[in-house]
């Protein structure tokens, strides 16, 4: 039975992410709040029909974002709250961007790229993920909140884990809303940094830099790093910016980070490192989500996710020299990887 209800559990999977889009888009969270509430009062308030409601909180519940206390009477559980858009620390832009039907449809095709090895995105939207991303601003808008809400809990534990000390200006390359480089900075305030990423890519960094008051030792650059890099730092970090890339295009990206990088310059690379085999007697400690990632970055980017031999290959064809790999343990799975030239 218990081999049998796996199969059911992941053939599920896709209902579950479903009841999530659901759960945030009528703002069953925040409509709950911090006391148990009645389903028939949180339908109300959402516009919504009592029984369908009460069976959506129950599907919830069994997913333990909610917990019943009584017949029809409903709270948060500590899980669940992430799903309000009040807090500092929600998901609700993660869960949207990645249960949106530009992601998941390309997911339909997932044998095809298999057998291919092409990018079932760009089949079926008629153009490349960023690309369609810059011609709808709104999806745009929600995939850089997506990425900063990703980006927090690494935001919060790279400054403790790196020694940021021996460096004086930092630029993150791809670095988005700039997010992760404001708590380096915050955390390190003898340091200068750069946000380096499109215009697109940059929307939000401004106010990111207000917020944190960092406008005075942070600038924000636009471009493109298949073209070229800023100058002028001896520290350049890229957090899940390669595995969105093909090893040929990864080689770019470091290549130009190489041409750039001073006598005594590091390149931090912060992305999973895939072991050689996928140990299932030592337990997937992420419940096997970095390889779903691997395979999303096939569908819908045409990236990867990398072992250490990979991202060894890769920065020794861009003229640098890995010389430590650390598990980032606080921000699992991600680990820190730094190169330098050679």
């Amino acid at each position: 039975m218990a081999d049998r209800d796996l199969i059911v559990r992941l053939a599920f999977g896709s209902m579950a992410a479903q009841t999530l889009r659901a759960a945030v888009r009528l703002g069953v969270v925040e409509l709950i709040g911090d006391t148990p509430r009645r389903a028939a009062e949180v339908a109300a308030d959402a516009g919504a029909e009592p029984q369908p409601m009460t069976r959506l909180l129950r599907a919830l519940t069994g997913l333990g974002l909610l917990k019943e206390h009584a017949p029809d009477y409903f709270s948060v559980t500590a899980a669940g709250a992430l799903l309000d858009p009040g807090r500092p620390d929600s998901f609700t832009s993660f869960v949207r961007m990645f249960t949106e039907p530009a992601i998941v449809r390309a997911w339909e095709h997932l044998d095809d790229s298999v057998r291919t090895g092409e990018i079932a995105f760009d089949a079926v939207f008629g153009t490349d993920f960023f690309s369609h991303l810059a011609q709808h601003p709104e999806l745009s808008a929600e995939f850089n909140a997506a990425m900063s809400q990703a980006v927090s809990e690494t935001a919060a534990a790279l400054p403790c884990a790196f020694d940021f000390g021996r460096f004086t200006t930092v630029t993150d390359v791809g670095g988005g809303d700039g997010t992760l480089l404001a708590g380096v900075l915050d955390a390190h305030p003898g340091l200068t940094g750069v946000v380096f990423d499109t215009a697109q890519g940059l929307a939000e960094a401004p106010k990111t830099l207000e917020r944190h008051g960092l406008k005075g030792r942070c600038s924000l650059i636009a471009g493109d790093f298949f073209r070229t890099v800023p100058e002028g730092s001896d520290l350049y970090l890229m957090k899940s910016v390669l595995h969105d890339w093909t090893d040929d295009q990864a080689v770019t990206i470091l290549g130009h980070c190489r041409e750039v990088l001073p006598p005594g310059g590091l390149v931090l690379i912060v992305e999973p490192v895939l072991p050689e085999i996928v140990d299932t007697d030592a337990g997937v400690t992420d419940g096997g989500v970095t390889y779903l990632s691997d395979l999303n970055m096939l569908v819908n980017v045409g990236g990867r996710e990398r072992t250490r031999r990979d991202f060894e290959d890769v920065c020794r064809r861009a003229g640098l020299s890995i010389t430590s790999v650390t598990p980032l343990t606080e921000a699992a799975p991600f680990s820190l990887i730094e190169a330098v030239a050679g």
